[in-house]
């Protein structure tokens, strides 16, 4: 009985650990908006160094090289400690991707600009995923992604006052 008891608690343990290492959440935001061209969003977008301009809640972010896959970026949010962020994918004009490691858990924002007709859709995902995924999720990601409408609006905004 002990040892059926030991497999049955050994056994759900594995598939819990199965289930949350392999665990992930993203959400997605998109907008579109008519006579915007992506190399404008673009140039804001990649000049990482000037985000604190149009982004009340970043106190400084600053590109360590040039906005080129593998480059790595500091960014310091507001009231909490500065962070190390990866860009693991750069398509100039089309797409970026970050990426920013936490224990156990990568947390990945996908920035993608999508020419439709006389309109520029521009699309961010936020993404979490490993083991520690769901504390992650709920500690910081959420709150990113809650507030990617506004920073979307203050995107466009800055694309406008820059030309």
């Amino acid at each position: 009985m002990k040892i059926v008891l030991f497999s049955v608690v050994i056994l759900s343990f594995a598939a819990l650990i199965f289930l949350m290492r392999n665990q992930q959440w993203s959400q997605s935001y998109s907008k579109r908006v008519k006579g915007l061209e992506a190399r404008q969003v673009w140039e804001v977008w990649s000049d990482i160094d000037q985000w604190h301009v149009w982004q009340s809640d970043i106190e400084y972010a600053k590109l360590e090289g040039d906005f080129v896959e593998g480059s790595h970026f500091k960014l310091k949010p507001k009231g909490v400690s500065e962070v190390d962020i990866k860009l693991i994918q750069v398509e100039t004009n089309k797409v970026f991707t970050d990426q920013t490691n936490f224990p156990l858990a990568k947390m990945y924002g996908k920035h993608e600009f999508i020419q439709h007709g006389d309109e520029l859709e521009v699309k961010t995902t936020m993404s979490v995923q490993g083991f520690l995924g769901f504390v992650w999720r709920k500690t910081v990601a959420e709150d990113i992604a809650n507030g990617m409408p506004e920073q979307t609006d203050h995107l466009i905004r800055q694309v406008e006052r820059s030309e």
